[in-house]
């Protein structure tokens, strides 16, 4: 009836890996054939059905209720890299079941407020379980035994809209254990890069975030939005370590700043032409789960960054459009494992068929 609108339905994921990976002596683009190295393969499917009502219990109340059911197998996985060296990995498979639930509430005609949690669940992709290679510059160390990253995430938020200007405030809370994190060191002794997936016993992250949304701010035809978010997210649980045991205990998350913007100003000069300018930051990052990188602004670093952004736009016609852009307008030279692109121009002229 109109106070229950009720969604289901059924997923379902299949993977397949297999590499075969060969040693060529001269030119890969024209050697067919050469002697093996290494093969790696296996299968991982997952099954879920899942059910939600969103349920309007009482005037000015509404609470959406919802349940997924899945279960997960992985199989034929094995690794070989030599004749003797051959292992086939036993079949696997695991049932879940993950809740969630939320809650609003009406308080006036421009303000709501609003509570929910849910239980989230990730499984390790085929590659993480069985993707085992290894070249001369680097190598991956798989685990058949990953499990699967299951997190709990809670939300508490109060929403104002007045029509031309919406501002919301949300507290949230997420606890995540055996989280599933790769991460790459450089060893000295192998003289090459190692990778390895993992998993993290226990990460909290708590925070809050601002957001604003407004249209025709201040003078007619400026639009702005801005978002503003700080997190405390660290390893609070961790049998693993980096260099030595206890080195990731609360440690600052990898690539999860403590303090992150943004902001995006339009101005309508006319109904066909538009100006736009928007900023992004993001404090401090780390790659590495005992934050020994604090510089990042080097190759397989994670930097902090500040960037601008300029574009105008001309609607030409109904259909045709034009505009002019530049990305990283300020050139800020910022890390991401590699360098991301600096001042950036561009030119566009489109086509609409509607």
């Amino acid at each position: 009836n109109g106070a229950h609108i009720i969604d289901f339905g059924w997923q379902s994921e299949n993977y397949k890996l297999r590499i075969n990976r060969i040693n060529l002596l001269n030119n890969w683009l024209t050697e067919s054939s050469g002697s093996f190295a290494n093969e790696v393969g296996g299968k991982t499917n997952a099954q879920a059905i899942y059910a939600q009502d969103r349920w309007i219990f009482a005037p000015d109340w509404l609470a959406v209720l919802g349940l997924r059911v899945e279960r997960w197998q992985a199989e034929q996985g094995y690794t070989r890299f030599s004749a003797t060296d051959n292992i086939n990995y036993a079949s696997r498979s695991e049932n879940f079941v993950s809740p969630k639930a939320a809650i609003s509430y009406q308080l006036n005609p421009s303000t709501t407020i609003k509570a929910s949690t849910g239980r989230a669940v990730r499984m390790p992709t085929v590659a993480e379980l069985y993707g085992a290679t290894s070249s001369t510059n680097s190598q991956y160390i798989n685990d058949p035994n990953l499990a699967p990253e299951k997190s709990w995430t809670s939300e508490l938020s109060l929403e104002r809209d007045t029509g031309n200007l919406l501002l919301r405030a949300t507290l949230f809370s997420e606890n995540v254990r055996d989280s599933l994190y790769s991460q790459t060191l450089f060893d000295s002794r192998a003289n090459k890069n190692i990778s390895r997936v993992q998993n993290v016993a226990r990460i909290q992250t708590n925070g809050v975030e601002l957001a604003l949304n407004a249209q025709s701010l201040f003078t007619k035809g400026l639009d702005l939005s801005a978002s503003l978010t700080y997190a405390d997210s660290r390893i609070k649980e961790n049998a693993g370590f980096v260099t030595t045991p206890g080195d990731t205990i609360n440690k600052q998350q990898p690539r999860v700043p403590t303090w992150r913007a943004s902001a995006l100003a339009s101005y309508h000069f006319t109904p066909a032409l538009t100006a736009s300018l928007g900023a992004r930051y993001s404090g401090e990052q780390f790659s590495t789960l005992n934050n020994s990188d604090p510089n990042g602004f080097a190759y397989q670093g994670t930097s902090k960054y500040f960037t601008t952004d300029l574009r105008v736009r001309y609607q030409i016609n109904k259909q045709w459009s034009a505009a002019l852009g530049i990305d990283n307008l300020n050139n800020y030279q910022y890390w991401n494992f590699h360098p991301y692109p600096q001042r950036t121009y561009s030119a566009e002229l489109k086509f609409d068929l509607n």
